[in-house]
């Protein structure tokens, strides 16, 4: 039924009737001991229908109207006691033309114990709510894909040079979100390196409104290290003075690593090819040598007349071909190291092949006098082709005592040790040393030599260098003429 009207008095209940039956909401009474229910001819209204053209009744209302998802809301909302006996609750009607739509719903209860009465209002919420929805599944896609992306926000405030973070960015520096930051502190979490980076960055931006992003190593609270990217943009006054900075903080520490991996891989690649390279000269170059001497030998050999003079030409030709064989020995072994670069690496201990290689060279060490001292306590054992390595400490040693000082007795010492993940070998001696400024780019040529030993054949630096390169290492070499060398190996 509808509120009730006297459209022949202008009493103040009868105007009061027919305002709530003209508003565009709906009133409605429900008496909790008769049930008996009215509706204003707004109620109807705001649903699409014209009055009385549904039934007002409250089953009707609770079945056929209300959301059967709104249901428990509803009902909870209209039966709530509070201080004030009052409640809002947002749900969802059935409309005549427009299906369901969302109405808020405030009720009160009587405060008269003898009249149980439940009286409200109802108004269409409809496109309201929906831009709330879809603004809320917008925050909520952007919280969602800043979790997903290690996103997080950030402002700073150029007057104070506080902080403010994004519940991302304290997840990011490993904080309580109760956590207060200056600018100055969330450039300390950046690795020493990079904080004056960050630190001129951020002088640039406030100066000279000058935009940056970056890429930087992190430690967090938690001693996480890790790769960010760190950008930021000016807000600026009308006076074109930078107020505040507002950017991101992201961790792209998957994507640096594979970046760095893949960055290493073409170094890698370009060091085998140069290598290869360089392989291709050497066996050009020697093979030709050693052919065109052969050649002719051999034709000297066909225009000699007497067996005195074929019999010395043949003597060069032994000589030629037995240093050709050697040659090719040497190469054999340069290629050997390109074909083993795919065995199985081993658990190698250090101590163990160094002891067997000085047992191996006992006689030598005797002879000179020499002193060997090692140390592999820092990084005793490596993940390693074990030939390798056996072949890269004998090569060291063996130069170590081949080209000991005339003067005194040789000092040589080894030692291992980690930094960075990386597995460092340094061998150093007092030895005869090597002019750097004269050498320094021969070092590790093949066939190259510094000193007048007969024995010395250039071929023991050139094979150490390729296993320790073919295996992503490096070697570097200091020495000074009458003083010593020093061998830095990064194995690893």
């Amino acid at each position: 039924m509808s509120f009730k009207e006297d459209h022949d008095s202008l009493n103040s209940a009868s105007y009061f009737a027919h305002v709530i039956n003209n508003i565009n909401a709906g009133i409605w009474e429900y008496n909790v001991n008769t049930n008996e229910v009215n509706w204003s001819d707004g109620f109807y209204r705001v649903l699409g229908y014209e009055p009385g053209e549904i039934e007002s009744s409250y089953s009707y209302f609770y079945d056929q109207v209300l959301y059967h998802g709104d249901k428990k809301a509803f009902a909870k909302s209209i039966n709530e006691r509070n201080a004030n006996n009052t409640s809002t609750v947002q749900v969802r009607l059935l409309t005549k033309n427009d299906g369901y739509q969302w109405f808020e719903n405030v009720s009160r209860r009587s405060d008269d114990p003898a009249n149980p009465q439940i009286y409200g209002s109802l108004t269409n919420i409809h496109f309201h709510k929906l831009a709330e929805l879809q603004s809320a599944q917008k925050e909520s896609l952007f919280f969602e894909g800043g979790k997903i992306a290690r996103v997080a926000v950030w402002e700073a405030d150029v007057t104070t040079m506080n902080l403010t973070l994004s519940s991302e960015g304290y997840e990011l520096f490993d904080l309580n979100s109760a956590a207060k930051l200056s600018i100055d502190d969330a450039i300390s979490f950046f690795e020493p390196d990079y904080r004056p980076i960050a630190a001129t960055a951020i002088e640039n931006i406030i100066k000279l409104c000058r935009s940056f992003d970056l890429e930087l190593c992190f430690r967090s609270a938690k001693n996480r290290v890790f790769w960010v990217r760190f950008k930021a943009i000016p807000i600026i006054n009308d006076y074109g003075k930078c107020v505040s900075i507002r950017g991101i903080i992201q961790d792209i520490d998957q994507a640096k690593k594979r970046e760095v991996m893949a960055q290493n891989a073409l170094n890698l690649s370009n060091d085998q090819n140069k290598r290869l390279q360089n392989f291709a000269y050497i066996v050009s170059h020697n093979l030709r040598s050693h052919t065109g001497n052969l050649e002719f030998m051999v034709n000297l050999y066909n225009d000699s007349d007497s067996k005195e003079e074929r019999a010395e030409v043949f003597e060069h030709i032994k000589s030629i071909s037995s240093s050709l064989n050697t040659t090719v020995k040497h190469l054999e072994e340069v290629v050997k190291i390109q074909a083993e670069i795919n065995k199985d690496k081993k658990l190698v201990d250090f101590q163990e092949t160094f002891e067997s290689i000085i047992r191996a060279l006992k006689g030598n060490i005797n002879d000179l006098n020499a002193k060997i001292e090692y140390d592999f306590s820092k990084a005793p054992e490596i993940e390693y082709i074990p030939a390798y390595l056996e072949s890269i400490m004998q090569n060291l040693l063996t130069n170590a005592l081949k080209y000991s000082a005339k003067n005194r007795a040789p000092i040589i010492r080894c030692h291992t040790f980690k930094m960075n993940s990386h597995v460092y070998l340094i061998f150093e001696d007092n030895g005869m040393g090597i002019d750097m400024d004269r050498f320094g780019n021969d070092v590790f040529g093949m066939y190259k030599t510094f000193h007048q030993n007969n024995d010395a054949k250039g071929i023991g630096l050139f094979i150490t260098r390729n296993q320790v390169e073919s295996l992503g290492g490096t070697i570097k070499l200091e020495s000074t003429v009458d003083v010593g060398t020093k061998f830095t190996i990064k194995l690893t």
